[in-house]
């Protein structure tokens, strides 16, 4: 008997796995195309079960109180996550990080896919977008067929592959007695963060990038250095006022302390619509994550920086969802189409698998024919997918992990943004469960077709 399908789900990582697994689980019957195991390969891939994690065994932090990515675990489990089930089913001791054996979980999330009676796992390349319902979940690694059928759909500027990553910081952890809102001779208005550096900071912060330890590219990712984005390391190699000429320039900005331009200044630009999140500006790099919180803590009102995300450069692949998509994961110009994972611009296992998860969801009740509005933004599914879709900045849009800068800020006072570090966390939890609680409840019924209720009145 043909295997008849309702949707075809392109890519059997964590995110393909995820959405297939939402809606086999409600009843819809999938096609999950998976090219490894068809005599195609990735070149980071050993295997070609479901869902291989190639780079770690780290789910990282599991501490739903004070954790975005713990948070993001709690409510996938709420859902009915196979990847959760499957970690938690698979952990090894790792404190309080979610580690995992990654053959035995690899393996079960296989077995749990290829045994779903409402699955169809076919090992293929697919190389065009479906005409019927679809996911696009073929992760950092898309083959290149099917990557250039993106950028034709999507247009060539849409369609990145690699990232130049700056590291962004938290806005809340700039000192801004040091720092100050400007613009180059005040044009755009007050649109950068500006920290200053004199003669004596900027030759110690040259020195430090020189001989700070930086990662490896691995043979695969042959990632190349283009002028735009050269990592900030790679500019201080070229000679030691290289970054002053370049991101480091300080020319048309007057320190209002002092009433001069700086030796050196690094700016900062604002990364997403709640003002939450800054990108330091030019400072794509390959530094390792310790070497980039120690030294660029060393800048002048960054001392007490906390990073939502470091930098790196490395090849990728990704879309720039936030013009391309809409507010439930699906393609403006072929609503038929949605993307999952992190070619939507996710970074991170657990992230991939959350957007999986929403895509899934989405096209359950699509196919089912109803509606499912998107998760608040106050939880942290709907806080990532907000940022996805439509929160970040298009143009200079980069994979992000989930992490509270994402979230709505919390109010003033008491109970909002001026709390303390470690209740803020545990505020944003908080929030973030009762608006899942909400989501999650069924909407009151409506009443009898023959019965004329009261209008409703309104303050």
């Amino acid at each position: 008997m043909t295997f008849r399908n309702d949707i075809h789900i392109i890519g059997g990582g964590l995110a393909g796995s995820e959405a297939a697994w939402q809606l086999a689980e409600a009843g819809f019957r999938v096609r999950l195309s998976e090219m490894r195991g068809s005599g195609e390969t990735t070149p980071a891939h050993h295997t070609d079960s479901l869902a291989e994690l190639v780079c770690s065994n780290s789910f990282r932090s599991d501490d739903a109180d004070s954790n975005a990515v713990g948070l993001i675990h709690q409510e996938m489990r709420s859902l009915g996550s196979l990847i959760l089930r499957e970690a938690d089913r698979h952990r090894v001791p790792a404190g309080s990080a979610l580690a995992v054996d990654r053959e035995g979980f690899a393996a079960a999330v296989t077995a749990a896919l290829s045994a779903h009676p409402n699955v169809d796992l076919v090992r293929e390349r697919v190389d065009t977008l479906p005409d019927g319902p679809a996911i696009i979940a073929t992760g950092p690694l898309t083959a290149p067929a099917l990557a250039d059928t993106i950028a034709r759909t999507t247009g060539k500027d849409a369609l990145a592959f690699f990232d130049a990553i700056a590291p962004v910081i938290h806005r809340d952890s700039i000192d801004m007695d040091i720092a100050w809102k400007a613009a180059r001779w005040d044009k755009g208005g007050a649109d950068y963060i500006n920290c200053p550096l004199d003669k004596d900071q900027y030759l110690a912060f040259h020195a430090a990038l020189l001989a700070g330890e930086k990662t490896e590219y691995r043979e695969w990712e042959n990632v190349p250095y283009f002028e735009g984005c050269m990592p900030i390391e790679v500019m201080a190699e070229r000679g030691v006022d290289t970054p002053r000429y370049g991101p480091m320039k300080p020319v048309g900005l007057d320190n209002p302390r002092t009433g001069r331009w700086p030796y050196a200044v690094v700016q900062l630009r604002q990364d997403n619509a709640l003002g939450t999140l800054w990108n330091i500006v030019g400072f794509q790099t390959k530094l390792k994550h310790a070497e980039q919180v120690r030294l660029f803590r060393t800048i002048p009102g960054l001392k007490n920086a906390e990073f939502a995300r470091l930098g790196g450069l490395h090849r990728n692949t990704f879309i720039r969802s936030p013009e391309l998509l809409d507010s439930t994961l699906r393609l403006r110009s072929r609503p038929n189409i949605r993307f999952a994972g992190q070619i939507t611009g996710c970074e991170g296992y657990v992230e991939s698998a959350a957007i999986g998860l929403l895509a899934g969801r989405f096209a359950a009740a699509e196919l089912a024919g109803r509606s499912l509005t998107p998760p608040p933004p106050e939880t942290a599914l709907g806080a990532l997918l907000h940022h996805i879709t439509g929160a970040a900045v298009a143009e200079t849009y980069q994979p992000m992990n989930v992490n509270f800068g994402l979230f709505p800020p919390l109010g003033e006072g008491a109970k909002g943004g001026r709390a303390r570090k470690a209740d803020r966390k545990r505020l944003y939890t908080d929030r973030a469960r009762a608006a899942l609680a909400g989501w999650l409840s069924p909407p009151p019924a409506a009443p009898p077709a023959d019965s004329s209720p009261e209008p409703a009145a309104y303050a």
